[in-house]
C-alpha cells in the first residue's frame, strides 16, 4: 500500500510537470510574437523620432493591435487554465489554413516574407498537425524579425497525407546594425519540443552563405 501510494504520487508529479512544460510552451509561443511586434515598433519609435507621420502612425497602429491581441491571447490562456471546460472555443485555434493570415499580418508589420505553400488542401490536414505547423512558423518568423530586421523570410511548406508534413523557414544574413531585443532563448528548444511530442523532428542552425533557417518535419497519416 505505501509503495502504490508513492508510485501514484510519482504519476501525479510527472503529470504536473509535463503539464506546466506544456504550458509554459503554448505561452511563450503564443505571446512572443505579439510582444516581439511590440518591441520592434516602439523600438524604432524611440531611434527614429524623425520619421515621416504616415510611418509613425502605422507603428503606433502595429503597437495597438498587437497589444489588444496580446491581451486577448493572454484572457484565453489564463480562462482555460481556470476552467479547461468554459473558453476554450472563445477563439479559434490556428490551423494550417490560418498560416496565410499571419503571413499577411507580418508583412503589415514591415515584414518582406515569401510564402511557398505546395500543400494542396491546407483544409486536409489534420487540426492538430496544422497548428503546430502554424506555431512553428509564427516562433521562426518572429525569431526572424528580432534576428533579422529587414531581411526577405521565405516560409516553405510541403507535404502530403502518409509522408508527412514540412515547414521551413529562412532568412539571409541581416544587413547594417541589429537592434537588441529581449527574448528568453526558449524559443527554439520550445519549438524542438512540441515537434517531438508530436511524433515529428526539428532542426535549426545556420546556412552556408550567412542566414539562418528553422526545418520541421511532422507525421501526417494517410
Amino acid at each position: 500500500a505505501v509503495r502504490a501510494e508513492r508510485e501514484a504520487a510519482l504519476r501525479a508529479e510527472h503529470a504536473q510537470r509535463l503539464a506546466r512544460e506544456a504550458i509554459a510552451r503554448e505561452m511563450h509561443d503564443v505571446l512572443a510574437h505579439r510582444l516581439t511586434l511590440l518591441s520592434v515598433h516602439a523600438g524604432a519609435l524611440e531611434f527614429r523620432p524623425d520619421a515621416p507621420p504616415a510611418e509613425v502612425a502605422r507603428a503606433a497602429g502595429v503597437i495597438r493591435d498587437s497589444a489588444h491581441e496580446a491581451l486577448q491571447d493572454l484572457r484565453q490562456i489564463i480562462g482555460v487554465l481556470r476552467s479547461p471546460d468554459e473558453g476554450a472555443e472563445d477563439r479559434p485555434q490556428p490551423t494550417l489554413a490560418t498560416l496565410d493570415a499571419l503571413v499577411a499580418e507580418s508583412r503589415e508589420a514591415g515584414m518582406k516574407v515569401t510564402l511557398d505553400s505546395r500543400v494542396g488542401d491546407p483544409q486536409t490536414v489534420p487540426a492538430a498537425t496544422g497548428r503546430n505547423a502554424y506555431r512553428i512558423a509564427q516562433e521562426a518568423l518572429t525569431n526572424a524579425r528580432k534576428h533579422a530586421p529587414g531581411a526577405e523570410v521565405t516560409v516553405t511548406v510541403t507535404g502530403r497525407p502518409g509522408d508527412g508534413l514540412g515547414i521551413e523557414v529562412r532568412n539571409p544574413a541581416p544587413v547594417g546594425d541589429v537592434p537588441e531585443v529581449p527574448g528568453s532563448g526558449q524559443g527554439l528548444i520550445g519549438l524542438t519540443e512540441r515537434a517531438t511530442l508530436a511524433g515529428g523532428r526539428l532542426e535549426h542552425g545556420p546556412v552556408p552563405g550567412g542566414g539562418f533557417e528553422v526545418r520541421a518535419w511532422l507525421p501526417w497519416p494517410s
